[in-house]
């Protein structure tokens, strides 16, 4: 499956929901062909975007548990769809935390199979906004079966589709 739930108008409302300030740095960690990248760039914002498999000149070629980049470079990460793909949730949490100045957001959409907040808090995150919107990712999945271009998640298991809006609680300290 290419793409996320929701299309343009969800990643719309991730940014709109994070009230990031003009010219904010953000980096979009499983960008793959751009599109948020793009659209965050027409906002105003200074962004970049990172895959494994970038579909886009505005996306460079990266791993988002490892990603290279300076510590606390970022006002905000973007990420719909990509830390469960990745295999390591809690990893993709750490290495944001890492990316994000104090006070930064972390813009994120994806699956979960156990309640987000322990996970999210646990890696140094404050929610100050989530929703539930499993029934948008059922529908966005059942379609993707339906065209034949859908996978079966190895996991099994209660899923739900979380939108979240976290900020980075705390400093690292020097780095």
């Amino acid at each position: 499956m290419k793409g996320h739930p929701g299309g343009g108008g969800h990643t719309r409302r991730l940014i709109d929901l994070a009230a990031l300030p003009p010219g904010e740095r953000v980096l979009d960690l499983g960008a793959g062909a751009g599109e948020a990248v793009a659209l965050l760039r027409s906002l105003g914002c200074e962004a970049q975007g990172l895959d494994l498999e970038p579909r886009s000149p505005l996306v460079a070629c990266g791993d988002l548990l490892r990603t290279g980049l300076p510590s606390e470079s970022f006002g905000a990460v973007l990420s719909q769809c990509a830390f469960f793909a990745s295999g390591d949730v809690p990893g993709a949490l750490a290495e944001s935390r890492r990316l994000l100045r104090p006070g930064g957001r972390l813009l994120l959409s994806d699956l979960f199979f156990e309640p987000p907040e322990p996970l999210i808090e646990k890696a140094g995150f404050r929610i100050l906004y989530a929703e539930d919107m499993t029934a948008l990712w059922r529908e966005y999945y059942l379609e993707a079966l339906w065209r034949g271009d859908g996978d079966c998640p190895t996991v099994r298991g209660k899923c739900a589709y979380w939108l979240l809006i976290c900020e980075k609680e705390g400093n690292d300290g020097p780095v």
